[in-house]
């Protein structure tokens, strides 16, 4: 009886040891502070989901100021991943220096089963991107891509109403991105020598902004993937911009829709918004929490139903607690989810197609 009862203490022990750490905010590093969306995942700790152990950044000026603004000690920041990797041992890793830095991320953390999380777009070109997700396969890790507008409450609403069929069978979709410009509104300086360079972002607006329109189509056609991509580029700002292309448009063909994807760096406005059309009706996601749908009456009459939308609840309102969730198994991503995989190698090979497109002038199709 006094060993079944030690048993059974001890068992009580182990369950409540693994429930701690279940509970434990995930650990993670961050690699690179050029890239100023990282001022995200600083603000987001305080949520409690995560908790950063070590930064990777090689100049010590910018860590510095980083330091000094979330008033975190020099000593976490490192020079390299393998440092910081050896010194902290991070469960996951959030990658904020380069797009072309992606794919050297991945190769250091997959292999330790170290996940990752990136900015969009996943990787700086198709053939990165590749080998990327052959990594995360065979190393069966979690490799994940951020977006602003995954955290909108109204794609979500958007998404939420086509599968009620609201509007009726997807036929168009019409996705705006993008401001006035790097430079215009006044990026760090170490985000635009990177941000205007081919090699390091892979191209300029079509990649910057292009990435948003085409992640949130894939979702709301649930993976399909468009038989053609037609792009055209320009640049209208050759003084700010002069080694890419500043505004891109993108047409999609696919089998019953297509969609038209604006990228810009040329807006008077900022914006993220998107249209949704179907047989029935449409749907306008405005902004982040304005969004409206008309259900078609007669030749050009409607009714019109207007919401505004309160932040999702944790933890799909923010990135890293939604990484934090994924990696502890709390959540498992749907297929096509906005921050999946598969849904960003699509992005890729659509992206990479209209690059080509781009540059040749010429539709340039995809094969299923």
């Amino acid at each position: 009886m006094k060993q079944k009862a030690l048993f059974v203490f001890a068992l009580c022990m182990l369950l409540s040891v693994h429930g701690i750490a279940q509970n434990d905010p995930l650990r993670i590093g961050v690699v690179g502070l050029t890239h100023s969306h990282v001022h995200w995942i600083f603000g987001s700790e305080k949520k409690g989901d995560i908790k950063i152990v070590g930064i990777v950044e090689t100049n010590r000026d910018l860590a510095l100021r980083y330091a000094e603004q979330y008033e975190f000690p020099m000593g976490m920041v490192y020079r390299s991943m393998e440092e910081m990797i050896e010194a902290t041992r991070p469960e996951a890793v959030s990658a904020f220096g380069t797009i072309y830095e992606h794919l050297e991320v991945v190769e250091k953390a997959a292999p330790l089963g170290i996940h990752v999380m990136v900015e969009k777009p996943l990787a700086v070109s198709l053939e990165h991107a590749k080998k990327m997700g052959a990594l995360a396969k065979k190393h069966n890790i979690h490799l994940l891509t951020n977006y602003e507008t995954t955290w909108y409450p109204t794609n979500h609403k958007a998404y939420e109403l086509v599968r009620n069929d609201s509007i009726g069978a997807i036929r168009k979709v019409i996705v705006r991105d993008g401001h006035k410009g790097p430079k215009k509104i006044g990026v760090d300086h170490e985000f635009l020598e990177w941000l205007t360079d081919p090699v390091q972002n892979g191209g300029g607006a079509i990649t910057d902004f292009g990435c948003y329109g085409i992640n949130l189509t894939t979702w709301l056609m649930n993976g399909e993937k468009p038989y053609a991509v037609t792009a055209v580029t320009q640049q209208q700002q050759p003084e700010n911009n002069p080694n890419v292309d500043d505004d891109a448009t993108i047409i999609l063909k696919y089998a019953s829709a297509n969609a038209i994807v604006q990228a810009s760096w040329n807006w008077p406005i900022g914006r993220k918004d998107m249209e949704v059309y179907g047989l029935k009706g449409v749907i306008y996601a405005d902004n982040r929490h304005d969004l409206r749908v008309r259900v078609s009456e007669g030749y050009d009459g409607y009714s019109e139903v207007s919401y505004k939308l309160k932040e999702r609840s944790a933890p799909l309102d923010d990135p890293f607690s939604l990484f934090a969730a994924v990696v502890k198994n709390e959540i498992t991503l749907e297929a096509f989810d906005l921050s999946s995989l598969d849904n960003n190698m699509i992005v890729m090979e659509i992206l990479d197609a209209a690059i080509k497109s781009a540059k040749s002038g010429k539709t340039v199709r995809i094969d299923k």
